[in-house]
Formats: structure tokens, sequence, C-alpha cells
């Protein structure tokens, strides 16, 4: 079991990303998604803190070496900044399951840029397992429509939601490749947890900076007196940046970045229990044939 730590460690963090992808919609058509992102960084910052002032003896990571810095710091603008600034609005503009949908491109681009940077390699069996997952996501998310015209019944795959939105969540999946594969190169054998609040503090100081150029400090305050879309961020960043992230570091600390990342993606899968339980949604067979085969494509990996 030891030896899967990094793939237990990406698929935990799937579940917290299930939990945080649901409750950060929510809040952000409450408040709007530039709000929720700042919020629950701030939150999320002083969550790691009082949790490494326990487990390490002090709040704030003063034991990180310039190089750790510099990489996560820069991690922390293109994952937080650009990668959930995109990822987060296109929640708000075609909702979780098609935005999950499009990040389970992240593997690829992951598996791409870790190639480019780290000179990681996958193997056969790996991509075998990163095909079978990622098919399985795709026939869960993706579902075929019949339509009768002039009494001629034709089948097309249903296709929703706007270009504009289809953008904004494929550049939310580039964004959360290179931020895990520069995580990686910076983070080492350095404590997880740390290096997630390195990000996180980069990630509230660069969406502080922007705020100030595109004036979203009122609505920032206004996010902060509703109490409805306060207690999803809560919820949000305590299963998003502070248990998701720090546990998508411990994955890719533990195992190639592109099995990571497929991992993590099979948070569109995930999400249907909580759907069927939560808000009484109907799932049709096709959903349950997607889920064991991704399920299945997860398994590939513990070969």
């Amino acid at each position: 079991m030891g030896s899967y730590f990094g793939e237990i460690a990406g698929i935990l963090t799937a579940v917290f990303w299930t939990v945080t992808s649901m409750a950060f919609e929510s809040a952000g058509k409450k408040v709007g998604s530039l709000a929720v992102n700042l919020i629950r960084l701030i939150i999320a910052f002083f969550l790691i803190g009082f949790y490494s002032l326990i487990a390490r003896g002090f709040f704030f990571p003063v034991d990180a070496n310039l190089f750790q810095w510099k990489w996560l710091v820069i991690s922390g603008l293109v994952g937080f900044v650009f990668g959930d600034l995109l990822l987060f609005q296109a929640f708000v503009t075609i909702g979780a399951r098609i935005s999950m949908l499009m990040m389970a491109l992240t593997p690829p681009f992951t598996a791409f840029i870790s190639w480019l940077m780290l000179g990681e390699v996958l193997s056969p069996v790996n991509w075998l397992g990163m095909f079978v997952t990622l098919a399985g996501i795709v026939m869960v998310i993706l579902k075929h429509e019949k339509k009768e015209e002039n009494g001629v019944v034709t089948k097309r795959i249903k296709a929703s939601y706007s270009i504009t939105g289809i953008l904004l969540a494929l550049g939310g999946a580039l964004g959360q490749a290179a931020g895990l594969v520069l995580s990686k190169k910076g983070m080492g054998d350095y404590d997880a947890f740390s290096a997630s609040q390195i990000r996180v503090l980069s990630g509230a100081v660069g969406f502080s900076i922007l705020f100030f150029f595109i004036n979203r400090w009122p609505r920032v305050f206004a996010a902060l007196k509703n109490r409805p879309a306060m207690k999803r961020i809560t919820l949000g960043a305590i299963f998003g940046p502070f248990l998701g992230v720090s546990f998508s570091l411990l994955a890719v600390q533990h195992t190639k970045a592109g099995i990571a990342a497929t991992l993590m993606a099979i948070v569109p899968v995930l999400i249907i229990p909580p759907s069927i339980i939560l808000f009484k949604e109907k799932v049709n067979w096709k959903e349950i044939i997607g889920a064991i085969i991704t399920v299945g494509g997860v398994a590939i990996f513990f070969l």
C-alpha cells in the first residue's frame, strides 16, 4: 500500500475537488467567481497555517529555500490566478459538470509539460490507464440526444454549452497542468502542506493586485456579507485549496505528474452519487457504465 501513496493521494484529491467544485459553483453564482477565488485562498492560507503550526511547529513556511519559493510562487500564479480564474468563470458559464469534462484534458497536458520540463516518461500501462479513465469520464459527461423532425429521428451528442465556457475550462485545465508540474519541480521533498501555503499566498497576492486594476474590491466586501455564499466558500476552501491542493502536491510528489493528474480527473464521475442523493438527479445506464469504466482505468494504475 505504501508504494501507492501518490496514487491514493490523487484519488483523495478527486474526492475533495468533487466537494469543492459543487460548493464553488453555487457560491460563484451568488457573488461572482472572482470574489470566490480570493476569499477561498485567504481562508485556506490560515487553515494551512494553523495545521502547520500544530504539525510542524510554525505558522509560516520559513524553512523553504529560495529555489522552492521561486517555483512554488510561479506555480501558484499559474495554477490559481490563471487556471482557477478561468475555471471558476467556466463553473458559472457552463456549470461544474461540463467544466470538469474539459478539465479531464489536464492529464495529457500534464504528461506533455512534465515530459518537457522534468523528462518524465509514462509506461504503456500508464497510458492505457489514462486512456480508459478518460474514456469513462467522457461517457459519463457527454450524452446522446434523440430529436424527431418531420418523422425522422436523429441522434446527436448534446452540446448545450457555449464556446466561451469551453475555452474558459480549457484554459483552466492548462493552468492546472502547468501548476502541477511547476509545483513538482519546486517542491522536491519539501512538506506538501507548507508548499501549498506558498502557492495559496502567491495566488492571493496575485488576485489582490488584479482586483486593484479592475476595481473588484467592492464585490469582495459584498460577498463577505452574504452568509449563504460564505458558508459554501468556507466549505470549498477546506476541501479545495487546503485539503485538495495539498493532497494534489502529495500525489505529484510520490508518483509521476501525469498519473497523478489522471487520478485527479475522475471528479466528473464522483459527482454522480452526491447528485443523486442531494439533488435527486436521475442517472442513465451510460453514466453507470462510464463510472465502471473509469474505476477500471484507475485500477490499471495499480497493476
